[in-house]
């Protein structure tokens, strides 16, 4: 007889936007113990579906020894979709796409065209509508919020800045897409920093895989290595992740740096993202 494995200490709930949009699958981790008197620090994170269990587990292992890792108990919300998949292609295609957007052939045979442009109304369902439902299950500190996101949802975390620097205290983009649609959100970065307004405080960190712009050993000499070098030299995912650091690290306020994590590519870059994630969310000052 085998029983389903279950991710420890963590449950999932489908919530619906009151856009009536398709719901979100929410998955949610609060500490055993005691909060303390100002609330959890938490952290918000993408693509959940692919990553909850990773996440889940690098925060239970090490927040169990604050002492050795550094690492203070915290809450975790992972944002994915009511499916079995690790991703859900044409969903997060939309949310996480920063407007105007673009629409795209079908990612599969009969399947619906893929739209993007859909970040504003995905950042207003998680402040407005995700955080409070949050708050109602757990004492949050409303000081210290993370947001994480990898590829496209690295790139969502940057607009979310851009957009909206007030709804986070800190921000972790690894292999953000800022090449995507033309880099649209290089000219996000420059308005942002060319605000007049004071923007709160915060800090950014902003990852990339060794492999991710240069072929991995195991590439080189595969039938698809030239197609491979084309597709890193039109992304530039290191550069690009590196030029945007430097160029947040001149925003008065804003703490910002580049993590390169070596020998990674851009799917294997994420168990290592995400544990610089967690250091960065809820690591001791």
């Amino acid at each position: 007889m085998s029983t389903a494995a279950l991710i420890a200490d963590t449950i999932h709930f489908d919530l619906a936007p009151a856009s009536q949009m398709s719901p979100y699958r929410i998955f949610l981790r609060i500490p055993r113990e005691a909060p303390p008197p100002q609330g959890w620090p938490i952290l918000y994170f993408l693509d959940a579906n692919a990553i909850v269990g990773t996440a889940v587990d690098i925060m239970r292992v090490q927040s169990a020894y604050p002492r050795g890792t550094g690492i203070m108990p915290g809450v975790l919300v992972g944002i994915g979709y009511p499916t079995p998949e690790a991703y859900d292609s044409v969903r997060r295609s939309w949310d996480m796409g920063p407007p105007p957007g673009q629409t795209y052939p079908p990612h599969t045979e009969g399947g619906p065209e893929v739209r993007t442009g859909g970040a504003d109304q995905f950042l207003a369902f998680i402040e407005d509508e995700l955080k409070p439902v949050i708050a109602s299950r757990a004492p949050i500190d409303g000081r210290l919020q993370a947001l994480f996101g990898h590829s496209f949802g690295g790139l969502f975390a940057l607009h979310a800045l851009f957009r909206k620097p007030e709804a986070f205290s800190a921000w972790v983009a690894a292999s953000p897409a800022i090449w995507w649609e033309g880099a649209g959100i290089v000219g996000e970065a420059e308005r942002f920093a060319a605000r007049k307004e004071a923007n709160p405080p915060g800090r950014v960190l902003v990852l990339a895989g060794e492999y991710e712009q240069r072929l991995a050993p195991f590439q080189l000499g595969a039938s698809d290595a030239a197609e491979r070098e084309r597709g890193y030299a039109e992304s530039r995912i290191v550069d690009n992740a590196r030029a945007m650091a430097e160029r947040l690290a001149n925003v008065p306020g804003l703490e910002a740096s580049f993590q390169l994590l070596e020998g990674e590519n851009h799917m294997s870059v994420l168990p290592g993202a995400l544990n610089q994630a967690i250091r960065f969310a809820f690591g001791s000052p």
